[in-house]
C-alpha cells in the first residue's frame, strides 16, 4: 500500500498470535487502512498494513503498561496522517487504547470506560450502583479476608483475580477447606499483569446455570449485540473453556430482556462507544452479568460468529473506531462451533495429527495449536493447555455439539509425560 495516498488510517494496538487473530486483521484491512503499533517488526501482518511504528517500552514495562510511549508514538502517526479511530482486540490494551482515542479525540471507550471493564472490583461496584442482576461479591486483600467472605456469601463461591482475562487463576470453592489456596492462586496470577491489579481477589457468589457470551457493537450509546456463543467449560474446579457454540438463528440475539440488560450494564460501566464481550449465566434468578469485557471476545469466538452469519468482526471493530455504526444484518444463518484439545496429562509435545475436513460430517476446520517439543501443563499449574482445536457446521446446536465431540476424538496426540514433582513457573 502507498503511504503517500493514504486519505486517514485507523491505528490498531498489538495483532496477537497469528492463528487467532489474522481472520481479524484482514477484516479490518478491507475495511480502511491500518497503521500497526506493536513491540515487534511486522511480518506475516505487512499485507494487510498501511504502515508500522514499533515501540521499544521503557525498561522495565511491557508494551501495554507503558502509556506514556504508545500515545506518544499514537501523536506521531497522527502529526503525519489523518487518524480516524483506534482499536485493539487485546485484553491488556484496552486502557492503551482508550487513553490514545481521548488523547486524539477519536470516538472509542472512554478511559473510565475502558477501567471500569478492565477492573472487576469496579465493574461490580458500577453494577451494583445500578441495581443491576450480578453474583454477590467482595474483596479480599488476605486469605483470612476471603475465608470471611466466602462464609458471609455461601459456599460455593468463586476465586478470581481483580484484573486478568481467559478465566487465569479463576477456581470455584465448594467450602473452607480450600478457600486459602484458591486465594493465594488468584492473587499470584494478578501479579503477571498490570501494577494496579496486583495482589488479592474478588470473592464472588457461584451462580448455577448456562453461560453464554455476547460480543457486541457500542455507538453513541447504541448497543448491538452480533455474536452469540453458548460456553462449554471443562470439569470444575477451574473454568477452563474448552469449547463454544454459536448459532446465527439463536433467539437470544433478538431476546428483549437481554438486549436490555446488556444496554444498561454498558450505561452502567459508562461504555458509550466500543466492542465490547459480556459474560452472562442464567442462574436461578435470570440472566446474570458475570463481565464485560473492553474488546471482542477471543478462543476464535468472533471467527465462529463470521462463519455462522457472515457478519465479518474486523470490519465491525473499524467501523466502530470511527464511531460509525456498523451494519450486523447477516447474510446466512448457520450453526457453527469450536472444540478444544487438551492432553490427559502434563505433556511435551512429540506429534499432534488432526482430521481432514469432512473426516465426520460437518467438520471444516482442525489445526494443531503447538509445535512439536512445546510443553503444555493444565490447571491448576497452567491455563489454556491446548494441543489443537476442531471446528465443525450443523443445523443446530445439539448436532454441533455432537459432531465436535466425534471431530475432537480423531486428534491423535503422541506426547512424553511430564511427570513434574515441583513446577517452578508461575500457575498461567
Amino acid at each position: 500500500m502507498d503511504e503517500d495516498n493514504i486519505d486517514g488510517v485507523v491505528l490498531q494496538l498489538g495483532s496477537g498470535f497469528q492463528p487467532y487473530r489474522q481472520y481479524l486483521l484482514e477484516g479490518a484491512a478491507r475495511r480502511r487502512p491500518l497503521w500497526l503499533i506493536d513491540d515487534e517488526a511486522v511480518s506475516w501482518q505487512q499485507q494487510y498494513l498501511a504502515g508500522s511504528s514499533v515501540v521499544v517500552p521503557l525498561e522495565g514495562s511491557g508494551l501495554v503498561l507503558d502509556h506514556a510511549t504508545l500515545l506518544a508514538t499514537a501523536e506521531s502517526v497522527a502529526r503525519s496522517h489523518r487518524v480516524l479511530g483506534v482499536f485493539t482486540y487485546d485484553e491488556p490494551s484496552v486502557i492503551a487504547a482508550a487513553l490514545i482515542a481521548d488523547r486524539l479525540g477519536l470516538p472509542g471507550l472512554t478511559p473510565a470506560g475502558a477501567e471500569n471493564c478492565r477492573n472487576k472490583v469496579k465493574s461490580r461496584q458500577a453494577l451494583t450502583a445500578a441495581g443491576l442482576p450480578q453474583p454477590l461479591f467482595a474483596v479480599a486483600n488476605t486469605a483470612e479476608e476471603a475465608a470471611a467472605a466466602a462464609a458471609d456469601i455461601g459456599y460455593p463461591v468463586v476465586v478470581k483475580p481483580r484484573g486478568m482475562a481467559a478465566s487465569i487463576g479463576v477456581a470455584l470453592v465448594d467450602g473452607p477447606d480450600g478457600i486459602a489456596e484458591a486465594f493465594e492462586r488468584a492473587d499470584s496470577s494478578s501479579r503477571s499483569g498490570p501494577a494496579e491489579y496486583h495482589g488479592g481477589a474478588l470473592i464472588e457468589e457461584c451462580i448455577e446455570g448456562p453461560e453464554i457470551s455476547v460480543d457486541g457493537a457500542v455507538v453513541a450509546g447504541e448497543y448491538q449485540p452480533f455474536c452469540v456463543a453458548h460456553k462449554q467449560l471443562g470439569p470444575p474446579p477451574y473454568f477452563e473453556e474448552i469449547g463454544h457454540v454459536v448459532d446465527g438463528n439463536d433467539p437470544l440475539l433478538t431476546d428483549p430482556d437481554l438486549r436490555e440488560l446488556l444496554r444498561a450494564a454498558h450505561e452502567a460501566l459508562g461504555a458509550p462507544n466500543g466492542i465490547t464481550h459480556t459474560e452472562i449465566r442464567f442462574g436461578p434468578r435470570g440472566p446474570t452479568v458475570i463481565e464485560v469485557n473492553g474488546r471482542l471476545g477471543g478462543d476464535l469466538i468472533p471467527y465462529l460468529g463470521k462463519l455462522a452469519t457472515g457478519i465479518d468482526p474486523g470490519s465491525v471493530l473499524v467501523d466502530v473506531a470511527q464511531g460509525i455504526r456498523p451494519e450486523l444484518e447477516p447474510d446466512h444463518k448457520s450453526c457453527v462451533g469450536i472444540r478444544f484439545c487438551y492432553p490427559p496429562e502434563d505433556a511435551r509435545i512429540v506429534e499432534i495429527t488432526v482430521p481432514e475436513p469432512g473426516a465426520v460430517p460437518g467438520l471444516i476446520e482442525a489445526h494443531p495449536m503447538v509445535p512439536a517439543g512445546a510443553t503444555v501443563r493444565l490447571p491448576p499449574r497452567a491455563h489454556i493447555g491446548r494441543h489443537a482445536y476442531v471446528i465443525c457446521t450443523a443445523d443446530d446446536p445439539a448436532t454441533c455439539a455432537d459432531r465436535l465431540t466425534a471431530a475432537a476424538e480423531l486428534v491423535e496426540l503422541k506426547y512424553e509425560a511430564l511427570n513434574e514433582t515441583e513446577f517452578s513457573g508461575r500457575p498461567w
